[in-house]
């Protein structure tokens, strides 16, 4: 085997391979993955214990120099606690040496993430939905996940096994030749390992530092507007002139009859009940796994027809443009919200992004959330005021022009590949580019330029404001000094 040289133009991959477990590789599997969420509980458990006992002393009138101490929540930090800590717990004493040291730097690497997560976002300095404090996984409800970056990771010769660290050898469901052709030729390395519990089955998930060369599309000199919808998945309009419709398969509707009738055999067996602590039978055991399996299938269907789709757009064109929907105000409208969710609206613009990086000279552009592309003529460009959902057919006032509503909405989002090298304009850019002007949360419209602040003064459970709570709203503050608790 060729030793790995790294060069210009390597990225970094994952390969993901579905596993096939004997019952002593997944009950250690399962081990490991219990193993990161007990150590992921003590580390919040160990972190917020300050911030509780500091809560307790100030209201006894203990002075603010003479308080409990703030405990880091750093990875560096976490790990050196929990190796000493480890040995004397009682929760952990019996069992920890059963599992790898990965396990545990599994769980104290995400509690160190989700509290810095939270504290990025109590300062604003966090896009996207607001992360409150680290919780306590539950064992019934947390994923079971663990990760492996040190130790025996690789692809056996063979093409049809995995070596993972403390779990030993274990064949997977389909052969690994496409990794283990490129390992093999000093091409690629091994980063890391995860395995991961999903949809019923094991799955190891490999991050690759892998040389990619772009690829070249069949027409590089064509733009194509998409414009998503439910009764026609995509129709797409290029600037050549063609037009094509992509039906939406509606796989959810289409197995809804048959869940309808796994859920109700289900209900009728004698299932978990946390409050008396009753135990499910096994009747209802097979009945739900027959459940999941329908869910399982849907999940497997509609992830590889938006495969397909998305392969087949960026090897095709140039540039792509896309529209900036709001899918979860969309899924708000209850006639609509199983459709929505159905179609994987986000997940096309997703699998679109990365995957034009990987071709040459491809790029892809978001319109504004706020262009109106189906009410614009495509022939004329005059704007309707209004248009309902139901009219279906855009008639123009102006130029007389009758087309199909989706198809004029794709035209109008391929036309705005001529403008996107303006992009201050703000109605279309590239996705990766950064707009002019920042705004707080990646808004664009409608949304305060700032976020208001708390008055000083009683709490929410009838405390007082602290000094490090001023601080955080100032942002001048320390990674050691947590945010407001309560």
């Amino acid at each position: 085997m060729k030793k790995f040289q790294p060069q210009p133009g390597f990225v970094v991959q994952a390969y993901r391979f579905a596993l096939d477990p004997n019952a002593t590789q997944e009950h250690a599997l399962r081990s490991h993955c219990g193993a990161a969420r007990a150590a992921y509980n003590w580390a919040v458990g160990w972190v917020t214990a300050s911030w509780w006992q500091r809560r307790a002393e100030e209201t006894y009138g203990v002075p603010a120099d003479r308080l409990t101490e703030w405990r880091p929540w750093s990875l560096p930090a976490l790990r050196k606690e929990f190796n000493q800590a480890k040995k004397t717990d009682p929760r952990f004493a019996a069992w920890w040496e059963e599992n790898s040291k990965e396990a545990y730097s599994t769980g104290l690497a995400n509690a160190a993430a989700a509290f810095d997560n939270y504290a990025k976002s109590k300062q604003g300095r966090r896009m996207g939905k607001r992360a409150g404090m680290p919780r306590f996984k539950s064992k019934r409800k947390a994923r079971l996940s663990c990760r492996f970056t040190t130790g025996t990771i690789r692809v056996d010769a063979d093409g049809r096994h995995v070596t993972l660290p403390r779990l030993g050898t274990i064949r997977v469901h389909e052969p690994t030749g496409k990794l283990l052709s490129r390992v093999q030729a000093g091409t690629a390395r091994i980063l890391s390992a995860t395995v991961r519990h999903e949809r019923g089955r094991w799955f190891a998930s490999f991050q690759i530092e892998v040389k990619r060369d772009l690829l070249r599309v069949t027409r590089p000199d064509v733009a194509v507007g998409i414009d998503l919808g439910i009764k026609t998945l995509a129709v797409m309009a290029d600037s050549a002139g063609e037009v094509r419709e992509v039906p939406n398969p509606r796989h959810l509707s289409t197995a809804l009859k048959q869940m309808r009738r796994a859920s109700r055999i289900v209900s009728r067996r004698r299932g978990p009940d946390r409050h008396t602590g009753q135990k499910p039978s096994r009747r209802w055991e097979k009945a739900n796994a027959r459940r999941n399996k329908v869910h399982h299938r849907v999940a497997n269907l509609r992830a590889d027809a938006l495969h397909k789709l998305t392969t087949a757009v960026t090897a095709e064109y140039g540039t792509v443009v896309v529209e900036d929907l709001n899918v979860a105000g969309m899924v708000k409208n209850r006639r609509l919200a199983r459709h929505i969710a159905d179609a994987g609206f986000g997940e096309i613009r997703r699998q679109l992004t990365y995957k034009t990086r990987r071709r040459h000279a491809t790029r892809i552009i978001a319109a504004d959330r706020w262009f109106p592309s189906s009410k614009t003529c495509s022939g004329c460009g005059a704007v309707k005021a209004k248009l309902p959902l139901h009219i279906r057919t855009y008639e123009c006032d102006i130029c007389g022009l009758v087309i199909d509503r989706d198809t004029n909405a794709a035209r109008n989002l391929a036309a705005l590949a001529a403008a996107a090298c303006t992009t201050g304009t703000g109605v279309a850019g590239d996705q990766d580019t950064a707009p002019a002007v920042s705004k707080p949360r990646g808004a664009d419209h409608k949304t305060r330029t700032t976020r208001p602040r708390r008055k000083t003064g009683t709490g929410r459970a009838g405390g007082t404001t602290l000094p490090h709570q001023q601080q955080a709203e100032t942002g001048d503050r320390t990674q050691a000094e947590p945010l407001m608790l309560w």
